[in-house]
């Protein structure tokens, strides 16, 4: 873990809702595909924890959605102002373990770690396919992205206004893939757990205090005991999910 002070460089509108951000500073603390960023705004008590969607050099991306006080501040915030912001947090994913053919499933905010992986991967030369799941074609971002770096992409929305009608399961079950990486809300890593027929690995979305493993807030429960998210975390491996009913 190391604390920074990075420089925005860029923050624009994806969608109604979802912004990306490019921040200038020392990312050498980044090391995988899969950590998350925490980030001190002013006037509010707890940093807001954000996965690392891309590295290139000293800038870093990040893509949030604005679901509160927090995110709200950082949509409005404009080039050359500043950012207090802790990096390389959580463990991110093994690439190691992918095989040739790994499906990569983002649901929602969860798209964004799915990229600096699939790059990775791609750099390795696997034949890397992504699946991306939305509820509707206005919440749509990143698809072009990911064909950019020779992906082979899938969109599924839930009301079907775009690509594959229903959830990134529906898309996955006809699929022919060595390993699988996720990200998105339980629901869907829960329904993937179900449905995937190779191991995998997924990243869990939670509410975190500190956001380093100092206070507990974020434990989840694990065949080998309790695991924090943020420090453990917040990969997985799906052997060792132990799910709540």
């Amino acid at each position: 873990m190391k604390q920074g002070i990075f420089e925005i460089i860029e923050n624009t509108a994806l969608t109604e809702s979802v912004f990306q951000m490019r921040l200038r500073g020392d990312t050498s603390a980044i090391t995988a595909a899969g950590q998350f960023v925490n980030i001190q705004l002013d006037g509010l008590y707890l940093r807001r924890p954000i996965s690392v969607c891309d590295l290139d050099g000293d800038v870093l991306t990040i893509v949030y959605k604005v679901v509160g006080k927090g995110t709200e501040q950082m949509s409005h915030m404009h080039p050359g102002e500043k950012l207090d912001v802790l990096t390389g947090l959580g463990n991110g994913y093994d690439l190691s373990l992918s095989g040739d053919k790994p499906v990569l499933l983002g649901g929602g905010v969860g798209v964004p770690p799915m990229y600096l992986l699939a790059k990775r991967l791609i750099g390795q030369g696997k034949q890397v396919k992504v699946i991306l799941g939305f509820n509707t074609k206005a919440e749509l971002f990143y698809e072009d992205a990911f064909q950019a770096l020779g992906a082979d992409v899938t969109v599924t929305t839930v009301d079907g206004s775009y690509g594959t009608k229903g959830f990134v399961t529906d898309a996955l079950k006809d699929m022919d893939y060595t390993y699988f990486y996720t990200c998105g809300p339980e629901p869907m890593l829960k329904a993937i757990y179900k449905a995937s027929n190779t191991s995998g690995q997924m990243s869990f979305e939670k509410r975190m205090g500190c956001g380093f493993g100092a206070c507990m807030g974020c434990s989840c429960k694990t065949i080998t005991g309790y695991k924090r998210i943020c420090k453990e975390g917040p990969v997985m491996q799906k052997e060792e999910i132990l799910w709540e009913d």
